[in-house]
């Protein structure tokens, strides 16, 4: 029997190829764009953590280093940190039997850890957790 239980820890992204892999498993992939000495992404990182740990197995929560994956970062045109976004499978796109992935919410600075979590619920992350 192990003393302390592992905690599920957000993704760190590693490329836009990483990311699209990530949102082939169905689930909403909620993104926060951060970079090292920003104090408000430090604020958001506590609050992103327990995201990751309430939302196992129902919603991927992932943490994008700017600096590491500019690439990314230029493909939703983040302009400040933090910046956050849901992405999800076009429900349209499964009615028609495709996944398409659609950016279904956005935000930057501050966010409420409630108004994130109410987004990956609206975002199609299964609310029994």
């Amino acid at each position: 029997m192990a003393l302390f239980k592992r905690r599920p820890k957000p993704v760190q992204l590693e490329s836009l190829d990483h990311l699209d892999d990530l949102t082939r498993s169905g689930k909403p992939v909620l993104v926060d764009f951060f970079q090292f000495g920003c104090s408000p992404c430090q604020v958001m990182d506590g609050i992103v953590n327990e995201l990751a740990e309430e939302f196992d197995g129902r919603a991927v929560v992932v943490k994008a280093n700017v600096a590491k994956v500019p690439d990314v970062a230029a493909k939703f045109k983040v302009r400040s940190t933090p910046t956050f976004v849901i992405l999800g499978i076009s429900e349209r796109a499964k009615a028609n039997g495709r996944e398409v992935v659609t950016l279904r919410w956005r935000a930057s600075g501050l966010v409420k850890k409630d108004v994130l979590a109410g987004q990956l619920l609206r975002a199609g992350a299964d609310a029994s957790g």
